[in-house]
């Protein structure tokens, strides 16, 4: 006769326990090691003359993260405390965590990211080979958040060097509203802002309680003003605009078709793409195709090969 092994609860939940301050006590420790290899003038601070802790102290973390003090020295003290996803996000980006790092945070607060990976599982290879073949013509993958999930080499250059924006900042809305290579190179900015807004309204409708999008719009009225007011408008904007104009710092003035492809329309994932509007467009876009692909071969010499 098999034998049948017996968990008791208690044992099961003192386990529990025991996991969970171990990660507390990791999670202290963790961030304690990132505050202390951040300077002060790497967050804009002063040294000044009397600084003993290496790296930031726990107040100026605090400060930089809007939480309060006591609270996050709890945190360095492994507390037994509750940690929102919209802290543990300011927290990785006060300390300047690169992906890895972030994820780690997550991890050992037991809590989802709620931000875009730099790679999402449903961006397959045939959609990656799909945006490859578009070019010329920029395109990319959004969801309904308007988180850039993949994109071509043309789009990564049609408002300025996408490359250069951290995987988790790549989001058309705080592009729009925070970034200044894109607030540069869209010409009609106050109309595209406002129209923006009503875009994200009607699309959040149906996301009001998750933490994602609460964090967006919540940084997008900290850092844009131009976003606090337009979202008290409460407006809700249905018909696209079907032509974009784009300032590009490389090959100047772009009139481009603007066409939505549903993947998912229960989840409003779409493929973005841009098409030439008149001649002078198409064959600036060929020029500005040329010019990522020259500098993706000085980059990677086999590709030349």
């Amino acid at each position: 006769m098999a034998s049948t092994a017996i968990t008791h609860p208690h044992t099961t939940s003192a386990a529990a326990r025991d996991g969970r301050e171990i990660r507390r006590h990791e999670l202290a420790g963790f961030l304690r090691s990132r505050r202390e290899r951040i300077t002060p003038e790497q967050v804009g601070l002063p040294r000044g003359t009397r600084r003993r802790t290496p790296g930031l102290r726990r107040e100026e973390v605090a400060q930089l993260s809007s939480v309060g003090v006591t609270w996050y020295t709890w945190l360095e003290q492994a507390r037994d405390i509750h940690v929102s996803v919209q802290v543990l996000d300011a927290l990785a980006r006060t300390l300047m965590l690169d992906a890895g790092e972030r994820a780690h945070l997550f991890q050992l607060a037991g809590a989802t990211d709620p931000t875009p990976a730099a790679r999402c599982p449903s961006v397959t290879p045939a959609l990656e080979e799909m945006l490859r073949r578009l070019e010329p013509l920029p395109a990319c993958i959004q969801n309904s958040r308007y988180d850039i999930l993949a994109y071509n080499r043309v789009y990564g250059r049609l408002l300025g060097d996408l490359d250069a924006v951290p995987p988790e900042d790549r989001n058309c809305m705080l592009l729009v509203h925070t970034d200044p290579q894109w607030r540069a190179s869209i010409v009609h900015l106050e109309e595209a802002e406002r129209v923006m807004a009503a875009k994200l309204r009607a699309s959040m409708a149906g996301h009001l309680g998750e933490p994602a999008w609460k964090m967006l719009v919540a940084r997008l009225e900290e850092r844009s003003p131009s976003f606090r007011e337009n979202w008290r408008r409460y407006e809700v904007y249905a018909s696209p605009t079907r032509i974009k104009l784009f300032r590009n710092p490389w090959v100047g003035l772009l009139t481009l078709h603007h066409t939505d492809l549903w993947l998912t329309p229960e989840f409003g994932a779409r493929m973005v793409t841009y098409a030439p509007a008149d001649d002078d467009s198409r064959q600036r876009l060929d020029r500005l195709h040329a010019l990522v692909t020259r500098d993706e071969r000085q980059e990677r010499p086999e590709a030349a090969a």
